[in-house]
């Protein structure tokens, strides 16, 4: 399946980072749903930064690595990546986005995701950004020509749209199954269900035992919507809550 490119100008200046590090298969699918549309510059980890959440530095040097023209990768976290990128290389850049994560951030994810994390501090800085994911089914595999096809065009369909100072979108694509061109849209709050989780105890070790998969979820929000729904999840996320969506809606997106 060919990705449904965005079109527009390409002095429109985006930043692409992610939670993976700079050499993640999600990263170069994002960086394809760009081609030719826009001026991109890429400031990603250097090493995987999965589940770090907002972290910062700030007491030690931050090292950055020029690995070619407007691609770096940084010795530091998610939101560093944003801070240095808005701060320091690209401060004209109109958007930040952060992903495509192979995995769902969704309800209380949003706390402990890097990928989130970007997006956020992107917005507390008063930049628009969003940070997209890829929910993994058991026993699927991402095909991530198919995810970028569904990216590019959610991403297209947000880019837009108006969105107010302090906030950011969070997208979470479905199972995507191939042949698939008609995936419904919803516009939907955050689940605010904790995770099912335990810990197995091994003498001093702690060892935790989960399922994403089996998580509780409420009706209408994000969770019920990506999981049980098939449909892309997307909320509207406000600086420093994360319980924020707008209304429910739905729409028919993308179509050929």
């Amino acid at each position: 399946m060919n990705h449904f490119k965005l079109r527009g100008s390409t002095n429109l200046k985006i930043i692409l980072t992610n939670d993976d590090g700079f050499d993640a298969p999600g990263l170069h699918t994002l960086e394809s749903c760009f081609q030719d549309a826009a001026q991109i510059t890429v400031v990603a980890p250097a090493q995987p930064q999965s589940g770090i959440g907002h972290k910062v530095t700030t007491r030690s040097p931050i090292r950055v690595n020029r690995m070619g023209p407007n691609f770096y990768n940084v010795e530091g976290t998610p939101a560093d990546c944003s801070r240095i990128a808005l701060k320091q290389i690209a401060p004209e850049a109109r958007w930040l986005i952060s992903g495509i994560n192979p995995g769902a951030n969704l309800g209380s994810d949003v706390y402990n995701s890097g990928t989130v994390a970007a997006a956020r501090e992107a917005a507390i800085l008063g930049y628009r950004s969003i940070a997209i994911s890829q929910y993994i089914a058991k026993d699927h595999q991402i095909n991530w020509d198919i995810t970028g096809y569904h990216a590019a065009a959610v991403l297209k369909m947000l880019m837009e749209q108006d969105i107010a100072s302090s906030f950011f979108w969070n997208v979470n694509l479905p199972r995507l199954m191939d042949g698939h061109t008609n995936i419904p849209v919803v516009f939907c709050g955050l689940d605010t269900n904790p995770h099912k989780y335990d810990f197995k105890i091994n003498e001093s070790e702690y060892i935790y035992e989960g399922s994403i998969h089996e998580r509780p979820r409420n009706p209408g929000t994000d969770v019920a919507v990506c999981f049980d729904e098939g449909k892309i999840a997307i909320t509207q996320i406000a600086v420093g809550t994360a319980n924020q969506g707008i209304p429910a809606s739905s729409v028919i997106f993308p179509q050929k």
